[in-house]
């Protein structure tokens, strides 16, 4: 592990993003500590993925800034955006496999791009890597089509892990998932922390997955429901101390209670018909 220890490996500066006439994210001041998994939940359209998007440099804020390890994403090159890339590990939520390639193929294309080992090593690795998910070797040589939701998303980990990333991001693991798949992914997120010491950003609105691997917990609400000097996260603390929120909007999502946003719903449409 490189770096200092001490300082946030990565964070955010005010971060705020538009996309033309629309807010999607205000003012966004978050730091992660090395070693930490954070969770950021909320609900759908509160602008979650779109903030692990502006973590990776795939976009660039509207304002504000993004730094990792110190270094201000907006300020590389694309050479060197790429490089930092190399130090991030990224599970997303359809597991964006190649189609084409087998499950081996898949994991060891990282390792073919950016590094010089040798196709003994990358097989090596590759085999390591897909024995720490779980995936049986009577999968290995298959597509992605042959697989099963959790084989894929299990596969995509192991494709994240490949380069024994720094940081890993996490958008949705569970999502599509039965009960008992989504708690073997809870449980690898877990270990992968253990065993590689990596820097975790989980998004998720799975509250079984927020008490299984959080360390800290950021809310985020969407800026179409806020005032505009009200914060976009209303919430960040420990997963234990998001049932003791006074916060009704935190308490409500948390418990699943639909009740309240389906009257400000039915509210909302009477005043827009009665215009």
């Amino acid at each position: 592990m490189t770096g200092d220890t001490s300082k946030p490996l990565i964070e955010t500066h005010d971060l705020s993003v538009r996309f033309g006439q629309q807010a999607v994210l205000r003012e966004l001041n978050v730091a992660v500590p090395r070693g930490q998994t954070l969770c950021v939940i909320g609900e759908s359209g509160c602008g979650k993925t779109v903030f692990l998007k502006m973590l990776i440099g795939l976009s660039r804020p509207t304002k504000g800034e993004v730094h990792f390890e110190g270094k201000n994403l907006a300020e590389l090159n694309d050479r060197e955006i790429a490089h930092e890339r190399t130090r991030y590990g990224f599970l997303f939520q359809g597991a964006a496999l190649f189609d084409s390639l087998t499950v081996i193929q898949n994991v060891a294309f990282p390792l073919k791009e950016h590094t010089d080992k040798s196709p003994e090593e990358i097989r090596q690795t590759v085999m390591e890597k897909v024995a720490e998910v779980g995936l049986p070797t009577e999968a290995l040589e298959k597509r992605p089509a042959e697989l099963s939701g959790g084989m894929r998303k299990r596969v995509g980990l192991a494709r994240a892990l490949a380069l024994d990333p720094e940081l890993m991001l996490y958008d949705e693991p569970t999502t599509g998932l039965d009960p008992i798949m989504s708690d073997v992914i809870n449980q690898l997120i877990v270990s992968t922390r253990k065993l590689h010491s990596v820097t975790s950003i989980v998004v998720t609105h799975d509250m079984n997955t927020v008490r299984k691997v959080a360390d800290r917990v950021v809310m985020m609400f969407p800026l179409a429901n806020l005032k505009s000097d009200e914060p976009q996260i209303i919430f960040d603390g420990p997963p234990d101390a998001l049932e003791r929120s006074a916060d009704k909007r935190v308490a409500q999502f948390v418990r699943g209670e639909g009740g309240p946003r389906l009257k400000e719903m039915q509210k909302h449409n009477h005043l827009d018909s009665s215009h």
